[in-house]
């Protein structure tokens, strides 16, 4: 009988110790996340890279309302990203008159859609920001910031006074090149084929870096070739940035900054971005997920009536045919999404842990001074907890996981891209007292 009721204690213990163990973890889990809350809520989140469609900045369709494009301030709101840098981008054309005019006026109609939202169509709610002490003023009164970043200098065309006017017009950074060689310098894309076209810059790139710090606009190498960033750095009296780019370390891309790179960047004084870019981060995941995904792409382009495109094909394209299938690829992206969700057994997905990983990585070899945060939403980021600017506190709690401490996130999410953006200013002041 004894030995029963012996027997019968220690079930029970155990059975409790069993109940006891995830009630423990429960508890440590919500105060992790309380904790994580508290910060997200303390520090300016801050994403450097946001592509847009103009067609989202009309008065009857646009950012005010939940659209299934991956930033609208509603998804900024519920997500608490407070910064969004909006991306005045065209593709890589022809090096001719007709296609720097072409890209011009898709640069100057971008321009002019951030500001419609910002100044007609939601002034209550978001406002521009031309420096950091306006981050922080438009952040206190309770608005979301938008900022206005430019990828590739392609509508710089061959006028060097455009460069003035697009700083003018509110451009806080400016990448000289994007997927193929631009009049100013080489893009990462000749790592490809080995065809260069400048060696780095060309002399009126040279000229366009002099005359961005002269205005105060940061130097972006996301996408320029590891020479031209190199030249870059040679040139430059203020810190660059690399807007979108992750860890080649831990993802062989030729989009990502190799070791050397990154101790480029810190000796500098920049900051690299990392990015929320699924095959800039996993290449193992991504490869995978990839083929199933490509399939459902090209199921969603068939119902669509769209014929699908490989990469070569669409690099292929006019700047207009190109603006047409991106389109097409955010409309396909955004279903695509929806339908994923709701599917079981796919290949894992790059998720905000590989994310992270590339966070650690460069944090660990430049310093938590030289790392920040971007998402490429729109433009084909978005990752699994952090597919759309709803999902944004994803972030902080990831970070908190792994022991950052409020200060540091303060800097990963905003405190050194602004840090860089003053630096960049201060300069541009006193070139321009020396005339």
């Amino acid at each position: 009988m004894k030995h029963i009721s012996l027997l019968l204690a220690i079930t029970f213990l155990l059975i409790s110790c069993k109940q006891e163990k995830p009630e423990k973890e429960n508890t440590a889990d919500s105060q992790l996340i309380a904790k994580a809350k508290e910060i997200h809520k303390n520090v300016i989140t801050l994403d450097t890279h946001c592509d847009i469609n103009i067609k989202n900045f009309t008065d009857s369709i646009n950012y005010t309302q939940d659209l299934s494009s991956q930033i609208t301030l509603p998804k900024m709101k519920k997500g608490g990203l407070d910064v969004a840098w909006f991306i005045v981008y065209t593709g890589q054309d022809s090096l001719t008159p007709a296609g720097y005019e072409k890209a011009y006026e898709i640069a100057m109609s971008k321009f002019k859609a951030i500001h419609k939202l910002a100044e007609d169509i939601a002034p209550d709610q978001i406002e521009l920001a031309l420096t950091s002490d306006d981050v922080r003023r438009i952040h206190k009164k309770g608005k979301k910031v938008a900022m206005i970043g430019i990828e590739n200098g392609y509508p710089v065309g061959t006028d060097i006074k455009n460069v003035k006017k697009f700083h003018d017009l509110g451009a806080r950074y400016m990448s000289l090149s994007h997927n193929g060689h631009s009049q100013l310098c080489d893009s990462n894309t000749g790592e490809a084929d080995g065809i260069w076209l400048h060696n780095g810059l060309s002399d009126l790139g040279k000229e366009v870096i002099i005359e961005m710090n002269k205005a105060g606009i940061m130097i972006d190498v996301s996408h320029p070739s590891k020479e031209s960033m190199r030249q870059m750095i040679q040139l430059t009296k203020a810190p660059i940035i690399a807007s979108h780019s992750s860890a080649r370390a831990l993802c062989d891309h030729s989009r990502n900054l190799d070791d050397e790179q990154l101790q480029w960047l810190k000796e500098n004084g920049g900051v690299v971005q990392t990015v929320a870019f699924t095959s800039y981060l996993n290449t193992e995941k991504f490869e995978k997920r990839v083929v199933k995904e490509v399939e459902i792409g090209k199921q969603i382009a068939d119902s669509m009536g769209v014929t699908w495109l490989e990469r070569k094909e669409v690099m292929k394209l006019t700047t207009e045919e190109k603006e047409k299938y991106y389109d097409f690829l955010g409309t396909m992206a955004a279903i695509r999404r929806t339908k994923v969700k709701k599917m079981d057994n796919l290949p894992p997905a790059v998720d905000i842990v590989d994310f992270v990983n590339h966070i650690d990585y460069m944090v660990d070899k430049i310093g938590i001074d030289h790392v920040g945060i971007s998402s490429d939403f729109d433009g084909g980021g978005g990752i699994e907890g952090w597919s759309d600017a709803s999902e944004t506190f994803n972030v902080t709690l990831e970070l908190v996981k792994r022991g950052y401490t409020e200060e540091q996130i303060e800097k990963l999410w905003s405190g050194n891209l602004l840090r860089v953006l003053d630096q960049v200013q201060k300069v541009a002041k006193e070139l321009q007292k020396e005339g």
